[in-house]
């Protein structure tokens, strides 16, 4: 498991207290390496969720059948990082507003498990949408396949990979 979180902090880690989001914006490998430097963020991984097949592969997600979205699954202690700070920092580098349609595997998703992750989203999403309305699909998580072991940690396994996603706007927080 990875742990963002300093481990010289002197801090005992309650695991019971971990919480499991799934979060979809483009390309998963942009948005997973974003995610992962999180602190509070203590696991990730690119699969894909809520589609119509089991257990799709890269390809077939690619070839737009499926209808499964790439995904972040997103594990992390809401003590360090809260819900609502998690998801606004994925708004800050994901077009929440960019057109799309049920099909699009790079559709932007946030799948709860819970009735209290949907408020907090639903609350969330609210403060986004003053002007003009956002393309967040919020949905309870129905299926989740985690992707092929290449795809996972793709930016590190391959540092000039392709990312959507400016990965420098952690280093100003």
């Amino acid at each position: 498991m990875d742990m963002p979180i300093n481990p010289n902090d002197n801090i005992t880690y309650d695991f019971d207290k971990l919480e499991k989001i799934y979060i979809a914006g483009g390309c998963f490998w942009g948005l997973e390496a974003y995610v992962r430097r999180l602190y509070g963020v203590t696991d990730t991984e690119c699969g894909y969720a809520n589609g119509k097949t089991e257990n799709p592969t890269y390809e077939e997600v690619c070839n737009g059948d499926t209808y499964h979205a790439e995904t972040v699954r997103v594990l992390f202690f809401p003590e360090y990082i809260s819900l609502e700070k998690l998801l606004r920092e994925v708004f800050e580098v994901v077009d929440i507003y960019r057109k799309q349609d049920e099909k699009d595997q790079y559709r932007n998703c946030v799948y709860f498990e819970n009735e209290n992750q949907k408020k907090i989203i639903d609350t969330l999403i609210k403060t986004y949408e003053v002007e003009i309305p956002t393309t967040i699909e919020v949905k309870e998580i129905q299926c989740y396949y985690p992707g092929e072991d290449y795809l996972q940690d793709y930016l590190e396994k391959n540092p000039n990979g392709f990312c959507h996603i400016n990965l420098s706007k952690l280093k100003n927080k």
